[in-house]
């Protein structure tokens, strides 16, 4: 699965939120849209995923034009986690996973041993499998975020769409999150707020300021100390990381900054 979007532009009450975005993503790649607050992140996925519906541009998947879809082929081609973790009734854990599994259904067609088998490895990869009969409203946030996790998963997509997935999460699922993505092999491309993740996981990243595209690459094409200062507006060192041969951030505070200055 491959996605390719051109000349995307969306504007809210007259006020541009994102303009002449571009970007594509390659079969199997992991690809990340960064950029700060108010950026045009969440803006750009949504337009994706058909939450909202672009002024301008073109988005496709595998040369089909995503903004004619069905409901139900876009639901086959792409699972959606996003920043919101509630969901409009309770459910059950389990009821919620299976939800990812009505694209491949009939109306009204109930759970096959299949289905039932897709929903269990969904919650067992997720680590949620304990939790499976518990009540949605009961859970942390965090826990609340791998169900989801795991709905789209147990929809068995070629894309996934993941909005900051690692809010709420400790340090430990977010590591995991992304190694699943990883070991699964599946194309994604998910907006995420912290660049040492980013660094750690992404092929490629695209870097939005202000609704635009600032500048795209490979993590160390684009993560360097000179754009995190430009974009963000902070000072950062920026190494490679012995473990991992990745590239590690170190951001360091103001205030920091001028009291060891003024020590020396």
């Amino acid at each position: 699965m491959t996605l390719q979007v051109d000349e995307l532009s969306y504007a809210y009450e007259a006020l541009p939120i994102i303009d002449s975005i571009r970007m594509h993503v390659q079969r199997g790649e992991l690809v990340g849209i960064l950029g700060p607050n108010g950026s045009g992140k969440s803006t750009v996925l949504k337009n994706i995923y058909r939450a909202l519906k672009p002024d301008t541009g073109a988005i496709r998947l595998d040369d089909e034009d995503v903004l004619t879809m069905s409901s139900r082929k876009a639901a086959l081609k792409m699972g959606v986690v996003g920043q919101e973790n509630t969901v409009p009734f309770d459910f059950q854990v389990e009821d919620i996973v299976a939800m990812g599994r009505s694209p491949h259904k009939r109306l009204f067609q109930s759970d096959s041993p299949d289905d039932r088998r897709i929903v269990a490895e969904a919650l067992q990869r997720t680590g949620m499998a304990d939790k499976a009969g518990r009540d949605f409203s009961d859970l942390s946030g965090g826990e609340r975020q791998r169900v989801l996790l795991a709905r789209a998963l147990a929809q068995q997509t070629e894309l996934l769409i993941l909005d900051e997935p690692t809010n709420h999460l400790d340090i430990y699922y977010q590591l995991q999150m992304f190694d699943l993505i990883r070991e699964l092999g599946i194309t994604a491309l998910a907006a995420i707020h912290d660049l040492n993740l980013a660094a750690l996981y992404c092929d490629r990243v695209y870097l939005l300021r202000e609704g635009r595209m600032y500048a795209s690459g490979s993590p160390e094409d684009v993560l360097t100390p000179d754009t995190i200062r430009e974009v963000y507006g902070i000072r950062a060192e920026v190494s490679r990381h012995p473990a991992t041969d990745r590239l590690t951030i170190a951001y360091v505070p103001v205030s920091l900054h001028v009291r060891r200055r003024e020590t020396r």
